[in-house]
């Protein structure tokens, strides 16, 4: 059953490229040498692997592990080291004269005090409320010094 869905699958290939194969040569008055080179190339190539009974997904199943490390001693065979990446000097980095200041810049764009837009809505009103707190502590301080007045006059008589 496996072999006649490989065989199917080479067959639906087949008709594909000679498909194509047709609308190039509509597209074009003559074909030209490199074209016929290919049509070979690509023959070949079909009739290789329904000769060798392996497909190119076959082929591709062999499993490569890069980030892991398995088991089983058989599949470890297959196992690839990670690529190393070269390690990257950053020139901006190196000349740490160019840098005056001392403060973290993510600090400078954000604001100095988490409720600062609050404080700046209800200015207004604080400056309201300030004024009529000092217009009572003054007539506190009349009341209270007029009492003092009275007791002292009181005093006095």
């Amino acid at each position: 059953m496996a072999t006649d869905d490989v065989d199917a699958a080479a067959a639906e290939r087949k008709e594909r490229l000679r498909a194509l194969r047709a609308a190039v040569e509509l597209s074009t008055a003559a074909p030209l040498e490199e074209e016929q080179e290919q049509r070979q190339i690509n023959d070949d190539a079909v009739q290789a692997t329904q000769q060798n009974g392996e497909t190119e997904q076959e082929r591709e199943k062999e499993l490569r592990f890069r980030n892991y490390m398995p088991r089983n001693e058989e599949l470890q065979k297959n196992r690839k080291e990670a690529p190393k990446l070269p390690k990257f000097d950053d020139p901006i980095a190196k000349d740490p004269s160019d840098i005056t200041r001392t403060e973290d810049p993510i600090v400078s764009i954000a604001p100095k005090k988490a409720n600062w837009d609050l404080r700046r809505d209800v200015a207004k009103k604080l400056e309201k409320l300030e004024r009529r707190t000092q217009r009572a502590i003054i007539e506190l301080m009349q009341e209270e010094e007029k009492r003092r007045q009275a007791l002292i006059e009181d005093g006095e008589e």
